[in-house]
């Protein structure tokens, strides 16, 4: 199952960090739309952030797949935290559609914390 983990500022609930763990298992290697489906989602957010917004988000991978973190950088403000947030969100919402129609291959939960 792929688990998706969104830390959320607790004041005003900007996202401040997300994380992808694990596998679909949908179906095999090369063949699991699921697993296709949030890896484009999720790595076209980091290359559209990186490609818009003047610093790209801090993001740790694994090599082999089944792992992919990204967190706001500290420098983000104005119209670039504006524009980040937006791209971020528009991820959240691509993620949760998949979610509604694979429920049984992929979770979303979110985390609030004090920044």
């Amino acid at each position: 199952m792929i688990n998706m983990t969104i830390v959320r500022d607790a004041v005003d609930h900007t996202m401040q960090a997300f994380t992808l763990a694990g596998h679909a298992d949908a179906a095999d290697y090369g063949e699991d739309i699921v697993c296709a489906g949030v890896s484009a989602v999720a790595i076209g957010t980091v290359n559209a952030i990186e490609a818009l917004c003047a610093t790209p988000l801090d993001v740790d991978s694994e090599e082999d797949g089944g792992y992919l973190h990204g967190a706001v950088p500290d420098t983000w403000s104005g119209r670039e935290f504006e524009g980040g947030q937006l791209l971020l969100e528009g991820m959240l919402v691509a993620i949760n559609g998949i979610q509604e129609s694979y429920g049984d291959f992929i979770e979303v939960t979110e985390k609030y914390k004090e920044v």
